[in-house]
C-alpha cells in the first residue's frame, strides 16, 4: 500500500482510499446513486448533471486506450465507458500525449476528470488527487501485462463525483469486472518470442493486400488494419490456405458462406477480403443494439463460431439475471466454460488474438506506414 500526504487541508483520495480500507469497501458496496446526489453542492458533479456528458481526458497509453478507426477500446476506456453509462451519461472521450497534459485539463476544469499513469507525488504536485483505476487489483493488472499504475485524477477529493467513481471502481473490483476486464485485455496473449514472425509476416503480407483490405473497409465502414488482424487469425493472409474442414482463403470462408456474400472463388485474395467484410458487416448490424465498443467483439465471436451459438450464450446470461449485451459478461462466460467446450476455447483465442495483433498494428510506427 502507497500512503499519500495531504495537500494544504485537502487529503489525498489516493492516501484515503489506501489508508482507509474498509470505509473503501463501504463506499462500493453503497454506492451513491446518481440521482441521489444534490447537484447544486458541487462543481463537476454539477457540470456533468447539467450537461448529462461525462468529459474525460487519457494519457495515450496501451493500457488505457487504443484508437482504432471507428472505435476505441481498451482497459481504461471499457472501465471508464461502464462508469458513464452508470450515471446515464454520455461520455466525451479525449487523448493527449502525457500525464501532464491530462492533469492540467483537470486543473483547468476543461475535464471531469482524467486517466493518467503518473505516479501520486506527479499528481499531489499539481494539488489534485488520485486512486487507482484498479480498487487495489494489482495483481489481474500485473499478471495481464497492463500498467499498474493507472489511476483516475480528479480536482476535489470532496466532490461527488469523486466519490461515485471511487465506488463504482471498488464495486467493479468486488464483482469481478476489474479481474475480468484485465483478462480480456491481456497483453501476454501471444508468446513474445512469437512476435518477431508475426511482425515480419505482417510486414510482408500487409503490403500486398492494402488495396483490396482498404476498399473492403471502406465499402463496409471498417477499419482495414482490423480487417487485416482478422485476415491474419485466420489464415496468416495466405489466399492459399485450406483448413481441415474445407474453409478457405484469406478469410476461411466456408463454402455456403462463400455463395451467400457473392464469392465465386475462395482462393481469389480480393474476392475472399470482400467476402469476409461483407459478413463481418452482416454480423456488426445483427448486434446493432450492443454498444459500439462491444458489438466489435460480438461480431467476431459470432464470426467465429456463427450467431446461433453466440446467441444461444446470450440467452443463457439472460437466463442467469446477467446483461447479455455487456461484453465482459459475455467474455467471462466464455472464458470459464472454454474447458468444457471447444468451440468457446477457440472463440476466446479468436478474439483475443485478433485483438492483440490488432494492438501491434496500431502501435508499431513501420506498420502504421504501410
Amino acid at each position: 500500500m502507497h500512503s499519500s500526504s495531504t495537500s494544504g487541508s485537502r487529503l489525498s483520495l489516493h492516501s484515503f482510499l489506501n489508508s482507509h480500507t474498509t470505509k473503501a469497501m463501504v463506499l462500493a458496496t453503497a454506492f451513491i446513486p446518481f440521482h441521489s446526489i444534490n447537484a447544486s453542492k458541487t462543481n463537476q458533479y454539477h457540470s456533468v448533471v447539467n450537461s448529462n456528458t461525462l468529459n474525460v481526458v487519457a494519457v495515450s497509453d496501451p493500457s488505457v486506450v487504443f484508437k482504432d478507426g471507428g472505435f476505441q477500446h481498451g482497459f481504461g476506456y471499457d472501465l471508464v465507458s461502464s462508469y458513464a453509462e452508470n450515471l446515464n451519461v454520455k461520455l466525451n472521450f479525449k487523448t493527449v500525449s502525457s500525464n501532464e497534459a491530462a492533469m492540467k485539463l483537470v486543473a483547468q476544469g476543461k475535464a471531469n476528470f482524467a486517466i493518467t499513469t503518473a505516479d501520486m507525488n506527479q499528481i499531489e504536485t499539481q494539488k489534485l488527487v488520485a486512486f487507482s483505476a484498479s480498487c487495489g487489483e494489482m495483481n489481474s493488472l500485473k499478471k495481464s501485462g497492463l500498467n499498474t499504475n493507472i489511476n483516475w485524477v480528479f480536482k476535489r477529493a470532496d466532490d461527488p463525483l469523486t466519490e461515485t467513481a471511487s465506488g463504482f471502481v471498488c464495486q467493479s473490483k468486488q464483482n469481478g469486472q476489474i479481474k475480468q476486464l484485465a483478462s480480456f485485455y491481456n497483453r501476454n496473449v501471444v508468446k513474445q518470442q512469437d512476435w518477431n514472425t508475426i511482425h515480419r509476416d505482417l510486414s510482408k503480407r500487409m503490403p500486398i493486400y492494402k488495396a483490396s483490405l482498404k476498399k473492403s473497409a471502406q465499402k463496409f465502414d471498417l477499419d482495414w488494419h482490423f480487417l487485416a488482424a482478422i485476415g491474419y487469425q485466420e489464415s496468416y493472409l495466405k489466399p492459399d490456405s485450406v483448413s481441415p474442414t474445407g474453409v478457405r482463403g484469406i478469410m476461411m470462408l466456408t463454402s455456403s458462406t462463400a455463395n451467400a456474400m457473392g464469392v465465386t472463388n475462395r482462393s481469389d485474395p480480393a474476392q475472399s477480403i470482400q467476402g469476409g467484410a461483407k459478413y463481418f458487416d452482416l454480423m456488426m448490424t445483427r448486434y446493432a443494439h450492443i454498444p459500439i465498443q462491444d458489438r466489435y467483439w460480438y461480431a467476431l465471436v459470432a464470426y467465429n463460431m456463427g450467431p446461433g451459438a453466440t446467441d444461444a450464450v446470450m440467452q443463457r446470461l439472460k437466463a442467469q439475471g446477467k446483461n447479455p449485451n455487456d461484453w465482459i459478461q459475455m467474455y467471462d462466460y466464455l472464458n470459464r466454460h472454454q474447458s468444457s467446450n471447444s468451440r468457446y476455447r477457440q472463440a476466446v483465442q479468436y478474439v483475443t488474438r485478433i485483438r492483440a495483433y490488432l494492438e501491434h498494428i496500431k502501435s508499431s510506427p513501420k506498420l502504421l506506414q504501410i
